[in-house]
């Protein structure tokens, strides 16, 4: 009999393989033991439990480490930008609104009834072209009176009905006549005295003849005063005919230049007092964009430049339009100039009330640092770009100091958060997290350019 040996069992052996061996190769290792140790030590349920277990630690084995194969990230495609230092002539960046190049209130020059509605909100008009009808009958009355009385004062100094008044006065009918009898009379009264002298007549009768003869006089005076009084009522009474007829025309109310109708305040049946509005036309086939400019830029803000402009509501157009107006008072409260630009729109595609982003070129200089907008990611009112170290990116956030937009494209300006020679990265589709691998795609770009 042999001597005493000691029996490991299953449990042991596991025990002893898994702290010897943490890789696959323990289960080699522990099968090895069980072939060399005598088959004495072993009972036949405690192999089986021992060869199970060890294929159970070599399987979890192998899982974990495919398992940490396959987590291992992908590098991202991504485009690469060099960020460099240049020297950019500053454009000055505005804000602002559209307003009409005209906008009028317009509103009834005569009293009457509303008779048509010929235009409504939205219209576009001609100039000249008729937007309200008032009840003309009241009025045609009036110039029909009118010209009735012109008639009459032409027809007492003989005129026709476009004769032109009598330079001498000394020319018409009743004029005439009275001279002559004031010529027959003075006649009378020079033989009277002469005969009154002589005693050949009485004193009654050159009292007569001088009497006659000063109310000659008289009458011929009052004719010419007459004259000159029917030549002040012709004048009178043509302007009042011209003005019933004026009063006869407000009755169609008209546009006063192109544009378009922006509201109505009136309809047909109402009465209209003098003065009452009616309706409000625009004009906007060009616009008054007015620009709110940091005080800064007092200096470098010229009249005449052209101003580039972007709607919201139009994000991939640009509008050009050039600076007519700037105001020499800076506002307080703001810290700000309004400078105008006028903006042609005979396409209507603007509309009056937009706000606008303006960019005015001027001729400073400055040395800038930016990056194209496609290496900008902005979320909760944070602007980062992702730096590039080694195959990764980190997250980092920079400060913006403005927009700019050239043969380059759009790029943003960094104040703080970069300097020249950091290069930063893009996803060409995606998005990238911070610690992200990268892989280059399509080559690097400098100075923003991809």
């Amino acid at each position: 009999m042999r001597g005493p040996e000691k029996c490991l069992n299953a449990t042991d052996i596991v025990r002893e393989a898994v702290l010897s061996q943490q890789l696959c190769g323990v289960g080699y290792t522990v099968m090895r033991v069980m072939l060399t140790t005598s088959r004495h030590w072993f009972s036949a349920p405690s192999a089986s439990v021992a060869g199970l277990s060890l294929l159970l630690v070599c399987g979890c084995s192998n899982f974990r480490a495919n398992s940490a194969a396959a987590s291992l990230p992908s590098a991202v495609p991504a485009h690469l930008y060099t960020v460099t230092e240049e020297t950019t002539r500053r454009r000055v960046q505005a804000v602002g609104s559209l307003y009409p190049l005209e906008e009028s209130t317009l509103s009834a020059q005569v009293e009457g009834r509303v008779s048509e509605v010929l235009a409504d909100v939205g219209d576009r008009v001609e100039e000249g072209q008729a937007l309200i009808l008032l009840d003309e009958r009241e009025l045609r009355f009036e110039v029909d009176r009118q010209r009735g009385l012109v008639r009459q004062v032409r027809a007492q100094l003989d005129l026709g009905p476009n004769d032109p008044p009598a330079q001498d006065s000394h020319q018409l009918a009743s004029v005439r006549r009275a001279e002559a009898d004031r010529f027959d009379a003075q006649r009378k009264y020079e033989r009277a005295q002469a005969l009154f002298k002589d005693d050949l007549i009485s004193q009654q009768q050159f009292d007569e003849a001088a009497s006659r003869y000063q109310n000659t006089q008289a009458s011929y005076e009052l004719a010419l005063q007459e004259i000159e009084r029917l030549k002040a009522l012709l004048l009178s009474s043509e302007a009042s005919e011209h003005l019933a007829e004026k009063k006869l025309t407000d009755a169609t109310i008209r546009a006063p230049y192109p544009g378009s109708v922006q509201s109505r305040a009136v309809h047909p049946g109402e009465y209209l007092r003098v003065q009452s509005p009616v309706m409000v036309l625009v004009r906007t086939d060009r616009l008054r964009a007015r620009l709110a400019v940091p005080e800064r830029w007092a200096g470098w803000v010229k009249d005449g430049a052209m101003v580039d402009v972007h709607v919201e509501a139009l994000p991939t157009d640009l509008f050009q339009g050039r600076i007519t107006r700037i105001n020499p008072a800076v506002s307080q409260e703001s810290r700000t100039f309004e400078a105008e630009a006028i903006i042609e729109n005979r396409e209507a595609r603007l509309k009056a009330g937009f706000f606008v982003q303006a960019s005015i070129p001027s001729e400073k200089e400055e040395k800038t640092i930016s990056v194209p907008e496609a290496a900008v990611n902005y979320r909760y009112g944070v602007y980062k770009v992702f730096l590039v170290n080694g195959d990764r990116v980190n997250e980092r956030q920079i400060k913006p100091a403005g927009q700019s937009e050239d043969e380059k494209g759009r790029r943003f300006e960094v104040a703080e958060g970069l300097k020249a020679g950091d290069r930063v990265a893009a996803a060409t589709s995606g998005e990238l997290h911070d610690g992200d691998r990268i892989q280059e795609s399509g080559g690097t770009a400098e100075s923003g350019v991809r």
